[in-house]
């Protein structure tokens, strides 16, 4: 199994390197340079219509459509963490993935890159999308609005790059994105806490994945600035999370009518956050949410042969994102080694089934036509990173072990 994970990997590390990591995106078909040429692309409902189009077909006509090829903010990220855990595998002795060098220099490249895509104008680092999104018909998001979502991923990267680089300037302009969470966010008040909204933009104000992610940022900032406001104002948005949480462990996604389901990668995210907040803090009066969400987590989501389930009460979508989160929330969780059992069989159905024979991974999986074009962001960077963790955690200090 570990020689399949480590050829597979391999597979898809050459192709997102001879990619430069640029790609497309499920919701980017507003950058198409034929729709912007027509005067539909001032009608919300043509704009949310083109986008749906383009995630939904399991034909891909971005090339057709000239939708051009291009750096994720989030998927950027995933690439930096990936690289941040080949990194200590070299530096432990395996260097199958590259000698500690040569990654060494890519971390600071890609750092760079990353802090390069930063959204402007905002009250401290923050990242958005490359891409206008028209969210339902209710607001749009021009491209590099930052969400708290894209940050987060971003600050944690970065912050990561930090500890391996002692790049202070890297520290500190990461650690400015606590101050887009404080100042530039929403917060809607939830029990005995808040909830912060998923962009600066209204309308996603009640997600809870989002605003827990929030919180996870606040919490990075108090690891290295002690700042008391920080940390307290992450344990309301964790507070609220966790009074959200029903009684078997399980979150619906958002406070909205339409946002109550539940699914897999969402979970993994809550889980994560909490965990970041925990360790960071040492506030570990919320230990007992992880452990109901995390039986919930691996009980509901996956079938016994390892196929990774979507919603907690249907299988298909069968999307890329589930099985690449849970390899990444249990190493977050320290509940790897008790579940790699579990986790080896995960990853062996999504190699076998999701995998192009080129190293991409396919977007999702349905019961009819499925979607099997390759998305950098949404399918690459998260497997790069998860199968990255899934390395570190299960190769030995040998070189080719």
């Amino acid at each position: 199994m570990r020689y399949k994970v480590a050829s597979s990997f391999l597979k898809l590390k050459a192709y997102c390197e001879a990619e430069n990591f640029k790609g497309w995106d499920p919701y980017d078909g507003l950058n198409s340079k034929v729709f912007q040429a027509l005067p539909l692309k001032r009608w919300d409902l043509a704009r949310l219509a083109w986008i749906q189009g383009f995630k939904r077909s399991p034909i891909n006509f971005r090339r057709l459509l000239m939708v051009p090829k291009e750096h994720n903010a989030k998927g950027v990220a995933l690439f930096l963490l990936g690289y941040c855990r080949l990194y200590k595998l070299a530096k432990n002795g395996c260097e199958d993935f590259g000698d500690k060098d040569d990654i060494l220099k890519r971390i600071n490249e890609i750092s760079d890159l990353l802090l390069s895509l930063r959204s402007k104008g905002y009250s401290g680092s923050a990242w958005g999308y490359n891409f206008d999104w028209q969210a339902r018909r209710l607001f749009l998001f021009p491209k590099h609005t930052p969400t708290v979502v894209a940050t987060c991923f971003c600050v944690e990267a970065l912050l990561e790059s930090y500890e391996i680089t002692k790049n202070k300037s890297v520290l500190k302009e990461t650690l400015s994105a606590a101050d887009f969470v404080l100042n530039d966010l929403s917060r809607t008040p939830h029990g005995q806490g808040i909830i912060f909204s998923y962009s600066i933009k209204d309308g996603n104000n009640t997600v809870i994945n989002a605003s827990l992610l929030g919180a996870k940022i606040l919490s990075y900032s108090y690891k290295y600035t002690k700042n008391e406001e920080h940390a307290n104002m992450a344990k309301l948005a964790v507070t609220s999370a966790c009074d959200l949480q029903e009684e078997d462990g399980s979150w619906i996604y958002g406070l909205l009518p339409i946002q109550s389901w539940k699914d897999s990668f969402h979970t993994g995210f809550n889980l994560d956050a909490i965990e970041t907040y925990q360790q960071h803090t040492k506030d570990y009066s919320f230990l007992n949410y992880i452990d109901k969400g995390l039986a919930y987590y691996l009980h509901h989501f996956f079938e016994d042969n390892g196929m990774p389930k979507y919603y907690n009460d249907k299988t298909y979508p069968i999307d890329i994102h589930c099985p690449a989160q849970v390899i990444v929330t249990l190493s977050k969780l320290n509940a790897f080694k008790e579940n790699e059992a579990l986790l080896s069989k995960v990853l062996n159905w999504t190699i076998d089934h999701m995998q192009h024979k080129k190293g991409y991974f396919y977007y999702q999986l349905k019961k009819g036509i499925s979607s099997k074009i390759s998305y950098m962001r949404w399918s690459n960077a998260f497997m790069f990173n998860a199968m990255a963790h899934f390395l570190l955690e299960t190769k030995s200090e040998n070189r080719g072990s």
